[in-house]
């Protein structure tokens, strides 16, 4: 079916890759002049501009009031220059310009977080990236426009912090109660690297000492009462700057390095030069306040903002077509930091679980396009798991292949090459390429087309001839928009255990009949091959894609009973990881018995609590009702699953009884030597309760209120939580009720208490109406919004039921206040033609509803993307 698109999205509108031009003039200084008031913010730029080819000037501009308007020393009428709603063009301009313009904004009234805008009664802050510096004056708004920025910020005292890019000139007395602040940022930057932040902020210091001598001064701003909670992220910034010294041989290149968190945030965090923009989520960290998973997250958001320096600052996008090159470089590098952080094991399986559950339905869905795409609307809408998370595993193959030392080369004649500069994909596969002395330009189909590559294998074993061979097929699923898909280079990490002995077969290239596998990995770049070991004295069991060595879905037909020898014997722990999520998969979608698993869980679990907490504890992961859901494509039923998730976590719960309550009460957290084992230990013991629970044993209920009430832990307190709230347990009302009373001034904290009740699996929608009607509730914050959004929508069964009228609500409401967030909860449903009837007809009818009241481009091109299926 097609439905016919908004006509409000023009086909004008939308913008291809393929016509990409030079812009006309670029800009070699700016000096800006921002002055707050408390109605208004004026807003004076002067850019010192040269040709560079034919065409008029243009400026970008939207929601400015232009006041004035200078061009080389003699100022402007109307008729000199075209102005609409959003640019300022110039015919027949010289070809050295130096423009001054000053514009009127309103930033207290900026409701889209894009731009200047007011975040508190106490701090204005900016986001800039992709479009939003043009809502602060006119300007050549694109990446590929680098130039240095020289920046008088300017406000009443009550605000007493000024800061902006680069290096501190000069302060002083502004007159009438005021202050004004100078920077300079030395190094070429794009408009959407701007930053500045105008509030009343107290501050956590510390400094670095660089590589290169360079004694680099530390800065996180925050709300008092939140400072004690930079601790964490303050190490974290230190470490991150020595990782990617020892890592990549990059050092920092300027004299400081500020941090500033908001909760009014869009996104997670944004690495503008040298003056990083935070939600709070992504820096404030304690363990009484966030949880272990929180804290993670910290450490990883502040590496990746880091990194940025040089993955997407010293070096840029040439333009928004080539935002993966950036963000899929550098969650790539975060990911590789993280894994020095916790168990390596974990590190990926968390990130594959990420990739599984977000980054694959879009693959497989309607909002399906390329990591680099070919065309767009609104770029917004293209900070997805495609772009972030499947750019990082395309990087991830290229390293893989490459091993550290060649990919490490590779990189280094990238930074060579292009320092300074705003580039594509092709000039990074290229530079890795040259360095490396490997070509990886069939790399670049990976960049260039949609959707999960399906990865067939088929194993046959000769056991007169001793030999083991594997044929290989891919394919993907057809695509309309992109009819000539082409077989992608997939290395496959393998290896091959024997099923008698659990020993691992040594696979020497020499023992190889055909073709080559280098250090476990075979690189399958045909449509079909096949690959045949020899040596192999017993059939073998096969362990593939070992570390999720590429982003396919693999089918080989492996016996239940294969998949427990994996569970046992599997040296590498994401496929220990992987094989349990597989056997789980055909139990949960194929009505598969569970016995297997049940007694591989059996064999598994207590050795490995001793030798991995961590690990052991993912080993208890079973696929959430929303991953199920996602891998069934037509007819589906959110309760089927539902009941069937919940009988096997029942019959698991009473096979593993005795060892829940016995492992729970042998588990202390405080005993272990670092962070990583404790926090395996923590969740662990959650694991352990939330399993006793399940068998309605009071004695559990009894103990979690215990642990509540003992611990200084988030995790642990609020693992518990969701043992009583989710179990309706008699202690639960209690419990919200001190939780609240504890966390009431905390707003992380407040977001899990409201998520816990949204994520109730029994939560109705009269459940979700008195959380968006409570008085801490916001729609101006988005993490209060994703707190309820988010814990509804971890429940299928409600999502697809009163939970559309939800996501409808929020996308009409936040279409006109925030059509960013509004974009982004409304791709919730993007998945709603898979559903059996009568629920896809009503998810469709009321999408369809949705489509004649909506007005942005960011809503109004996802809807229309949704409903092209």
């Amino acid at each position: 079916m097609n439905i016919a698109a908004n006509p409000m999205v023009e086909a004008s509108q939308t913008i291809y890759l393929k016509d990409y031009q030079k812009p006309s003039f670029l800009v070699d200084a700016v000096e800006l002049d921002i002055q707050v008031y408390a109605d208004y913010t004026q807003v004076g730029a002067t850019l010192k501009m040269q040709r560079q080819t034919a065409g008029d000037l243009v400026l970008l501009g939207r929601d400015l009031e232009l006041k004035s308007i200078i061009l080389n020393g003699t100022e402007l009428s109307e008729s000199d220059y075209q102005l609409d709603s959003e640019q300022l063009r110039i015919a027949n301009a010289p070809d050295q310009v130096t423009l001054e313009t000053i514009v009127i904004i309103h930033p207290e009234s900026n409701t889209q977080l894009e731009g200047l805008y007011q975040a508190s009664s106490d701090l204005f802050v900016t986001q800039n990236e992709p479009e939003g510096f043009r809502k602060i004056t006119f300007y050549p708004d694109r990446p590929d426009v680098l130039s240095v920025f020289t920046t008088r910020v300017e406000a009443d005292k009550k605000y007493p912090v000024l800061l902006a890019n680069g290096n501190l000139l000069e302060t002083g007395e502004a007159g009438e109660g005021r202050h004004y602040a100078i920077w300079q940022d030395p190094t070429k930057k794009p408009s959407y690297l701007f930053a500045c932040v105008i509030g009343d902020l107290a501050v956590m210091k510390d400094h670095y000492v660089t590589s290169e001598g360079r004694n680099v001064a530390l800065e996180i701003y925050a709300e008092e009462k939140d400072i004690p909670k930079c601790k964490i992220a303050m190490q974290a910034l230190k470490h991150s700057m020595r990782w990617d010294e020892e890592h990549y041989g990059l050092p920092y290149d300027l004299d400081n390095y500020m941090i500033v968190a908001t909760s009014a945030f869009n996104m997670g965090a944004m690495e503008n030069k040298g003056l990083n923009i935070f939600n709070t989520s992504c820096v404030l960290a304690d363990e009484e306040y966030t949880t272990d998973a929180a804290i993670m997250r910290v450490q990883s958001v502040i590496a990746h903002e880091y990194f940025h320096n040089w993955t997407g600052n010293r070096i840029t996008c040439r333009d928004w077509f080539q935002l993966c090159l950036k963000e899929g470089l550098t969650v790539f590098r975060d990911q590789s930091f993280s894994e020095d952080l916790q168990s390596a094991a974990v590190q990926r399986i968390d990130d594959v679980a990420v990739l599984k559950a977000h980054q694959f339905p879009e693959d497989s869905g309607p909002l399906s396009h390329p990591p680099r795409p070919d065309h767009f609307v609104e770029i917004n809408n293209f900070y997805t798991a495609t772009v972030y998370e499947k750019g990082a595993e395309i990087n991830r193959m290229m390293s893989t292949l490459l091993g550290k030392e060649k990919f490490r080369k590779g990189s280094d004649e990238y930074f060579r090459r292009h320092d300074g500069q705003a580039v594509t994909v092709e000039d990074w596969v290229n530079a890795l390429s040259a360095g490396s002395g490997v070509d990886l330009s069939n790399f670049l189909t990976w960049y260039n087309q949609p959707g999960t590559p399906k990865l067939e294998v088929q194993g046959e074993y000769d056991a007169a001839a001793q030999v083991y061979r594997l044929n290989l097929k891919q394919s993907l699923k057809s695509n309309a928009k992109y009819p000539n898909l082409k077989a992608l280079p997939i290395p496959v990490a393998l290896a091959l255990f024997n099923a008698e002995t659990g020993e691992q077969y040594i696979l020497q290239s020499e023992a190889l009949v055909e073709n080559s596998v280098k250090d476990g990995v075979y690189l399958f770049d045909q449509a079909q091959a096949s690959i045949e070991f020899s040596g192999i004295t017993a059939h073998p069991v096969v362990s593939l894609l070992r570390n999720f060595s590429a982003p396919v879905n693999l089918e080989f037909n492996y016996s239940n009973d294969e998949l427990a020898f994996l569970m046992q014997h599997e040296t590498n722990g994401f496929n220990q990881w992987q094989a349990t999520q597989t056997l789980l998969e055909r139990i949960l979608l194929e009505e598969h018995a569970a016995d297997t698993y049940l007694q591989a869980m059996k064999n598994t679990v207590p050795a490995l609590i001793e030798k991995d907490p961590l690990l052991a504890s993912r080993i208890f992961d079973v696929p959430s009702e929303g991953y199920l859901g996602s891998r069934i494509d037509q007819n589906y039923q959110p309760e089927k699953i539902q009941q069937q998730r919940n009988a096997l976590l029942d019959t698991l719960a009473r096979e593993l009884g005795a060892f829940c309550k016995e492992t729970y009460l042998s588990l202390d957290p405080d005993m272990q030597q670092d962070f990583s084992q404790a926090m395996g230990v923590r969740a662990l013991k959650n694991i352990m309760l939330a399993l006793m629970a399940r068998q309605g044993d009071a004695k559990a209920f009894e103990l979690a209120q215990q642990q509540y009430h003992t611990t200084r832990n988030m995790s642990e307190r609020l693992g518990v939580l969701r043992v009583l709230v989710w179990n309706d347990a008699p202690q639960a009302k209690a419990a919200l009720e001190d939780f609240y009373t504890r966390f009431k001034d905390e707003a992380l904290a407040l977001d899990q208490w409201f998520m816990v009740q949204a994520s109730h699996p029994k939560a109705t929608a009269e459940t979700i109406q008195a959380l968006t009607a409570h008085p801490d509730y916001d729609l101006g914050t988005p993490n209060r919004i994703r707190s309820v959004s988010g814990g509804l929508n971890s429940n299928p069964v409600n999502t697809w039921s009163f939970g559309v009228q939800h996501f409808i609500d929020l996308a009409k409401y936040l279409d006109e206040k925030n059509p960013i967030v509004g974009s982004r909860l409304l791709q919730v449903l993007s998945r709603w033609y898979t559903l059996a009837e009568p629920q896809r007809n009503q998810v469709q009818a009321a999408l369809l509803n949705l489509q004649s009241v909506v007005k942005s481009k960011n809503v109004v091109e996802t809807l229309n993307s949704m409903l092209e299926v």
